[in-house]
């Protein structure tokens, strides 16, 4: 076999190169549907950005004081080694009592947010915060939440109540704030006229609404939600964090729909917290003033008492003065009853403290410095377990990421505790030893006293105790002083630096980030999807893909059209589709050169690939030539030539290999010129040993002889097996793919042809190619950029892809189908 090297022209040499405007072809096809989404999602994002409610952010900010005790548990903590003293740990517990639920819940009680009011809208309800109508409730009280209510004002005194249909409320009940609550239905409420500033009660709802500037026929909706649900939906918006880093200034930022609420609310929880620390900063005082109090009842008394006693001994014994001597024991023994009652009253302490401890009773503690204790280490363990108490009750109903802060407040109390009652223990024991010491010294006292006169002994013994009592009442009356003064002059050590303030317009919607997003989600969504499809779509879309895929040239494209027509070429002449035919024709001149005969056998691999269209029409354009041109049925299972021609199948080629009848007087004529059809004839129950006979071997070369072109359609390859015994017996074959229909696995079935038959002239054609698909070459459908306005189905091309095909065929006019050089016998 000699092969030819000249190249064809019609050859295009491949490229590395990636082919944009192909693949920019492949999605243009579909540029109404992107159109569509683009418009869709620009459509949905300007809505959004008209008719979502507007989210505003206020911020504020507070300096958080990082003072402590000289001798706090802390630093105890430090020397032990357990934990690292660090001013970011208390500025986390900080930023973790703001964030508490306690605080928020307080907050929204303050300012009485309870109630939300709103006003309809062209599309929404807008939140409106006070100014019409004001509504009170009775917490005490069942009460419906969560629903939605209609005040529609009648007049200066009345009001209609109005429930919308099928709205749903929850049941509160007081007596237990936190458990979850049962829907019920509104229908319970009254729908029915009543006065403003009236109660309107019921089981389940106590309540009254008050007009302040609401007009009549003027609709405003109520909400009512309890405080619980509030705090926990306030506490989850507020953001708390350190403005800069190393610095205790913590910045508190809320996201809300109305710029008031949301500052009133910061400024109010700012206030909150600041009271909160001032509460414990006066509750060491206020302790110190019980526990004096209660010491001052019983030694005021006593003192009147002896007061009295002594008074009347002094005016019944003439008695007024003691001796000298008298008084020199006098001021002993009243030195040593002084530190004894001392020493008495901070062992009462002590046992309080005890006490308190065991019990856990840690907000009624005060510092021993009140009853002269003057131990700095006890003085500050107490202060600083004051403090870790009111830290940790602030945490105590916080959110999962403040647990650990609580846990770790648990542990430092829990230290504390035992800390203070060692060193109570301790000192406890020293001051029992002090007392020994002191009533050895009174006993030794009252011996000299004996040697008085009894009349002064008396009065000794009277004024004593007088003295006694006058001195421990004198001195409770100073420390109650001190602690009141103390208490006076408590200030809150956090101080607010900026108040709430919003520090520009709103923050969503974002007007351009949501057209851009719309923008982008209408185009990418469809083009992802029309990826997606392709991906996964196992038929044949992308025609140059299969060309690349295929190991087999392929001679031409077979467009697809709208009208179910078989002859085309006789029908249509100047059509695109018998256009491509041609082309088929005009290649196979540089294919086989110089052959004044061939013998075409069109086969595809399923049925509904097209083969007998193929057929039928490349016969036709031969026949049109004024080649003699025969088409032979050779599908013996499911012949169609004859009901495309309206012929009547009775006898052909299975008639031939079945009997003696010559071929020849089978031959049908088609109704054209230079064109005869020998139909496969009867179905045969043996149509696979039929054709391998060695007769119709012989019946094909005698038709070969006698025709200048002989058309096989033979059944699909793909299904029956007597087709790869016909398939050596043309000189060209031709394998027919179907666009959308073929599957990709065809693809593979043909090059395993090609490579293991070793089947030689072996193409493809692609049948029933779309309009709006390029075939990528400056053909479409089988003729080159410059035929436009000599074809009949031109104005069914869109005129950007002519344009676009027109520009692309500039350079080379003669470009045509991809064809793989092949040698020639």
């Amino acid at each position: 076999m000699v092969q030819d090297k000249t190249p064809y022209p019609f050859r295009e040499q491949p490229s590395g190169e990636p082919d944009i405007r192909g693949l920019l072809l492949k999605y243009l096809q579909y540029w109404p549907y992107i159109l569509i989404s683009v418009a869709i999602g620009v459509t949905m994002a300007v809505l959004f950005n008209k008719y979502s409610t507007p989210i505003y952010l206020v911020k504020s900010t507070i300096l958080v004081s990082s003072e402590s005790s000289p001798l706090s548990s802390m630093d105890i903590f430090e020397s032990n080694g357990k934990i690292n003293n660090s001013n970011s740990l208390k500025l986390n517990n900080e930023v973790g009592i703001l964030k508490s639920y306690t605080i928020a819940r307080e907050t929204i009680e303050s300012l009485d947010l309870q109630i939300r009011y709103y006003k309809e809208g062209l599309i929404r309800k807008t939140q409106i915060y006070g100014g019409k109508i004001v509504a009170e409730v009775d917490w005490s009280h069942p009460q419906l939440v969560g629903g939605e209510f209609i005040i529609e004002v009648i007049d200066d005194r009345t009001f209609a109540l109005l429930i919308p249909e099928e709205e749903k409320f929850k049941l509160y009940q007081p007596i237990a704030p936190y458990e979850d609550k049962v829907s019920v239905n509104g229908k319970i409420l009254p729908e029915e006229k009543h006065l403003f500033g009236e109660w309107i009660e019921g089981e389940s709802f106590k309540f009254k609404i008050s007009k302040l500037s609401a007009d009549p026929g003027e609709k405003i909706y109520i909400s009512i939600l309890d405080s619980h649900s509030l705090a926990l939906s306030f506490r989850k918006n507020l953001m708390v964090e350190p403005l800069y880093k190393e610095t205790s200034i913590l910045e508190l930022s809320i996201q809300t729909p109305i710029k008031k609420l949301g500052e009133d609310y910061l400024n109010a929880l700012m206030r909150t917290y600041q009271a909160r620390e001032l509460d414990e900063k006066n509750r060491t005082s206020e302790n110190t003033i019980k526990f004096i109090g209660e010491q001052l009842t019983g030694i005021t008394d006593s003192l009147s008492f002896f007061e009295n006693r002594l008074q009347e001994y002094r005016s019944d014994n003439k008695v007024f003065d003691l001796s000298s001597k008298g008084t020199a024991i006098f001021r002993n023994l009243e030195d040593q009853e002084r530190q004894v009652r001392e020493a008495e009253l901070q062992i009462q302490y002590y046992n309080n403290l005890k006490a308190y401890i065991s019990l856990d009773k840690l907000d009624s503690l005060m510092v021993p410095s009140v009853v002269g204790i003057g131990d700095p280490l006890l003085n500050a363990l107490v202060v600083d377990l004051v403090r870790l108490q009111g830290e940790k009750i602030s945490l105590s109903s916080s959110l999962r990421q403040e647990i650990n802060a609580s846990r770790e407040l648990t542990r430092k109390i829990e230290y504390s505790k035992r800390t203070i009652l060692e060193n109570v223990e301790s000192a406890k024991g020293n001051l029992e030893q002090l007392l020994v010491e002191f009533r050895k010294n009174i006993r030794s006292i009252e011996g000299e006293i004996n040697q008085l006169p009894e009349t002064e002994r008396k009065l000794l013994g009277i004024q004593r105790q007088f003295s006694i009592n006058e001195n421990i009442y004198l001195y409770l009356l100073q420390k109650q002083a001190e602690a009141e003064i103390s208490k006076a002059a408590n200030t809150p050590s956090h101080q607010i630096l900026d108040m709430a303030l919003s520090d520009g317009g709103a923050i969503s919607p974002r007007s351009s980030r949501n057209l851009m997003m719309g923008l982008m989600l209408g185009f990418f969504l469809p083009i992802g999807i029309i990826t997606l499809w392709n991906a996964f779509n196992s038929k044949i879309t992308d025609l140059k893909e299969v060309e690349k895929a295929l190991n087999i040239p392929v001679i031409g494209s077979i467009p697809n059209h709208k009208v179910n027509i078989v002859k085309v070429v006789y029908t249509q002449p100047q059509s695109g589709i018998t256009e491509s035919f041609r082309s088929v024709r005009a290649n196979m001149a540089y294919l086989h050169p110089a052959q004044a005969k061939i013998t075409f056998l069109f086969t595809s691999f399923v049925p509904g690939e097209g083969k007998t269209f193929c057929s039928i029409n490349m016969a036709a354009i031969y026949a049109l030539m004024g080649k003699k041109t025969v088409l032979v049925g050779l599908d013996l299972r499911k012949p169609k030539i004859a009901e495309n021609f309206g012929l009547q199948n009775d006898v052909g080629i299975s008639t031939c290999l079945s009997t003696d009848l010559d071929w020849r007087t089978m031959i049908k004529p088609s109704g054209y010129k230079h064109l005869d059809i020998l139909l496969s004839g009867p179905p045969p129950p043996n149509p696979g040993e039929l054709l391998v006979q060695e007769k119709f071997k012989r019946i094909l070369q005698e038709i070969k002889e006698e025709y200048d072109v002989v058309v096989l359609d033979s059944s699909p390859i793909g299904l029956v097996s007597e087709t790869m015994d016909l398939i050596n017996l043309a000189d060209v074959k031709i394998i027919v793919l179907r666009q959308g229909y073929s599957d990709k696995h065809s693809i593979d079935a043909i090059n395993n042809l090609k490579e293991k038959s070793q089947v030689e002239k072996l193409y493809a054609i692609i049948n029933g190619v779309q309009k709006n698909n390029t075939y990528g070459y400056g053909y479409s459908y089988g003729t080159n950029g410059y035929a436009y306005g000599y074809l009949d189905d031109e104005k069914e091309i869109p005129w950007w892809k002519r344009k676009l095909k027109a520009k692309t065929n500039k350079k080379s006019p003669v470009k045509g189908y991809k064809v793989i050089k092949e040698g020639l016998d």
